[in-house]
């Protein structure tokens, strides 16, 4: 077995000419929960996009290699396939579609949660709130049954109570049963549900510091900002 579930190497990306990933290295193990922080227009969202296999995106050097497999010219669906999975931060409605339906189409085996019943017979994402748009996103996730969730801004717009609604479907339902998780955040107060093993911070398109002390991290940017990170002479395990 692979000594990672993901691993990326020196991974640089460009969009329109314009290079955004600038030589990130990133590994991730079995059940292991890691965060993503940076500040606006770091390079977090196309990193996530990229991991996706979004066709907007061109790798220019580096591979992403999953399940011991170079992932990295792969179209979304086999990526999909082979169980990487992303919750994004603004998923589209879709008229016409009831949530049940889409999870029909997914699994045929039902999702077997009690939080977002409610919103089962509702078109999907259509007239959702912040928060049931984020259950619904994991409804869709559960379905899936993957090996790795990377969550894009997962706590954005949500309050204190769904937050901890969502961080508790995802520690019951994916983190207790061994999945993955990559929580891209901007705030980083999911993280104090989650309690990740790892915390990595992306500045200018590449990741400048990587430590397991997460609120001493939290607290270093709150103080500090992210200009400090560029040094990352206060990330000490």
């Amino acid at each position: 077995m692979e000594k990672f579930l993901l691993e990326v190497k020196n991974l640089k990306a460009k969009s329109e000419e314009k290079e955004i990933l600038n030589g990130v290295d990133l590994r991730i193990g079995r059940g292991e929960v890691q965060a993503l922080l940076g500040p606006n227009a770091s390079g977090k969202s196309t990193f996530s996009k990229v991991i996706s296999g979004n066709p907007k995106y061109k790798v220019t050097e580096g591979k992403i290699i999953f399940k011991g497999k170079d992932i990295t010219h792969f179209s979304p669906e086999k990526r999909v396939k082979l169980g990487l999975s992303m919750v994004w931060q603004s998923p589209p409605a879709i008229k016409g579609i009831k949530l049940s339906q889409l999870l029909k189409k997914i699994s045929k085996k039902p999702v077997n949660v009690q939080e977002g019943k409610e919103l089962l017979e509702r078109e999907v994402n259509l007239d959702f709130s912040g928060g049931e748009k984020k259950i619904s996103e994991l409804l869709q996730i559960l379905a899936l049954k993957p090996k790795l969730v990377i969550f894009d801004e997962i706590d954005s717009g949500l309050d204190i109570k769904k937050l901890g609604l969502v961080a508790k479907i995802i520690k019951k339902e994916l983190v207790d049963k061994g999945v993955s998780i990559l929580i891209i955040t901007h705030s980083g107060q999911i993280l104090n549900f989650l309690k990740p093993k790892f915390v990595n911070v992306m500045v200018d398109g590449k990741i400048t510091c990587k430590a397991n002390n997460f609120k001493k991290v939290l607290q270093t940017i709150k103080k500090y900002g992210y200009e400090r990170c560029k040094k990352c002479d206060l990330f000490s395990n």
